[in-house]
């Protein structure tokens, strides 16, 4: 990639995190103490989410695979462009709309435009459709676990319905591709209209191959979309283990089950305001209610999710580093 570009990047990102750290809603004070509270258990979250990372690079390198040889392109670059990329998310409003273009624009030397873009796509398709499966893994769960009141069974069912709705419509866009769908998308936005419907004349050929090869991972390649796929949802799972690190310095009346059902439903309310930079007060306030769901203080939501906004803030600032680190020896550059 261009090093403009990757200033461009790192800049948007530098920025996004000064913001962030000026608007956090404690006191310096008050956060220093609950991080000294955490004792031990901080370093452990930050190497958990390095073992999670490898996971979701992991999923995507599978992708990669299935269209073809990538010899120039290495497992510990492919793990830098995974960070780095959703440390990009992490910082830009309407997540997902920052890192994927990173992304593509990194992977495009090694693998060129379509098959990059083909990929993030596909990988991107994945992350999020592993999310409707855990969802629905964690209503079972609840269901399984506790004794559901009228109300629950309502949102429960909301949840379900939800869940399978998206479901169906990402299995359509992994049997016909996603790519054209997105343009049509934009072309009925009225300030995106002009643009979508001029990128989709220019690009027309390789839109139509970019959907070609995302249907074909569904098509001829299950065990690789299976793979990645369960890849994904085994990261969202390990995922639980940071939040029941953290609830276990508060209290040891926590099972893991809990925990799954406190991300699951915290990463819900989280994605409904997905439009936040880093789901900003979705995400505490997901704990609070989710927490409160299983007859938990809420308080120990609030503490969870300010432990969880100190691992984002870490390992977002180690992303940022990795757009300008690793890259003198790229000969793609």
């Amino acid at each position: 990639m261009n090093s403009r570009f990757r200033n461009f990047f790192l800049a948007f990102g530098v920025v996004a995190v000064v913001i962030m750290l000026f608007t956090f809603d404690v006191s310096y004070q008050e956060l220093y103490e609950n991080i000294k509270r955490a004792g031990l258990y901080l370093p452990l979250i930050l190497v958990l989410w390095l073992v999670i990372y490898l996971i979701n690079t992991s999923s995507w390198y599978i992708i990669l695979r299935s269209g073809g040889p990538i010899s120039t392109l290495s497992f510990s670059r492919l793990f830098k462009f995974t960070v780095s990329g959703f440390a990009i998310n992490y910082v830009t409003p309407v997540g997902l709309m920052g890192g994927e273009p990173y992304r593509i624009m990194e992977l495009k030397p090694y693998v060129g435009v379509e098959r990059a873009t083909s990929s993030v796509v596909l990988y991107v398709m994945m992350h999020i459709f592993s999310h409707f499966v855990f969802w629905i893994a964690a209503v079972i769960l609840y269901v399984a676990c506790y004794k559901v009141s009228f109300e629950m069974g309502i949102v429960l069912g909301l949840v379900t319905l939800l869940c399978l709705f998206l479901i169906v419509v990402f299995m359509k866009g992994y049997k016909k591709g996603m790519a054209v769908a997105c343009i049509k998308i934009g072309s009925h936005i009225p300030f995106l209209k002009k643009h979508a419907i001029k990128f989709a004349e220019d690009n027309k050929d390789k839109l139509r191959n970019i959907d070609e090869q995302i249907a074909l991972l569904h098509s001829q390649k299950k065990s690789t979309f299976y793979s990645s796929l369960s890849l994904e949802f085994i990261a969202r799972v390990v995922g639980c283990l940071e939040i029941w690190l953290i609830l276990n310095i508060l209290t040891s009346d926590i099972s893991f089950v809990d925990c799954i059902l406190v991300v699951a439903f915290s990463s819900l309310m989280a994605n409904i305001l997905f439009f936040l930079p880093m789901q900003l007060g979705g995400r505490e306030g997901g704990f609070a209610l989710a927490v409160a769901g299983l007859s938990l203080s809420g308080a120990y939501g609030v503490y969870a999710a300010l432990i969880t906004r100190v691992r984002e803030c870490f390992w977002i600032i180690i992303g940022l580093a990795l757009v300008k680190i690793g890259n003198k020896h790229d000969q793609f550059k």
